[in-house]
């Protein structure tokens, strides 16, 4: 009897409640068909970061192109965005990083970055370059419930 209801709560356990299959296959919410990329953002002095606001899905995968034109350093932050999305990679041409948490990001040299992530909370976010107050330096992230 104590093997069958170890075997009842390993197997509850296992499958959460309220599961639903996305059919995303094995890879779940990483997979290629859940994945999309965005209008990249740009930091140079004096340009609109972003041309447009952007409209995420919670569940979906996303990558965002950061470019910089080398011309200020120049960052851009929004704990609140960082807060509402789960990172999976930040890739440079330098490498790969796999961050744990974050406030924001900096560039000074011309190039770009790639964010990965997943949006997870709704709601509207922004990330901005910090001191500035003018609508076109900042990118504005609205999170939709699926």
């Amino acid at each position: 009897m104590k093997k069958l209801t170890l075997l009842v709560v390993a197997i509850l356990m296992a499958v959460p409640a309220g599961a639903r299959d996305l059919g995303l296959g094995p890879a779940g919410l990483l997979a290629g068909s859940n994945k999309e990329e965005l209008e990249p953002l740009m930091l140079g002095s004096g340009k609109p970061v972003a041309t447009t606001d952007y409209v995420l899905t919670s569940g979906t995968y996303y990558e965002l192109t950061i470019e910089a034109d080398g011309t200020e350093t120049l960052a851009l932050t929004g704990g609140d965005f960082f807060r509402a999305v789960w990172v999976d990679t930040i890739e440079t041409e330098s490498g790969t990083i796999w961050p744990v948490g974050m406030n924001g990001i900096e560039m000074g040299d011309e190039g770009e970055m790639t964010l990965s992530f997943i949006a997870i909370v709704p709601g509207r976010y922004t990330l901005s370059i910090p001191g500035s107050r003018g609508e076109t330096q900042r990118a504005v992230f609205n999170i939709i419930g699926q």
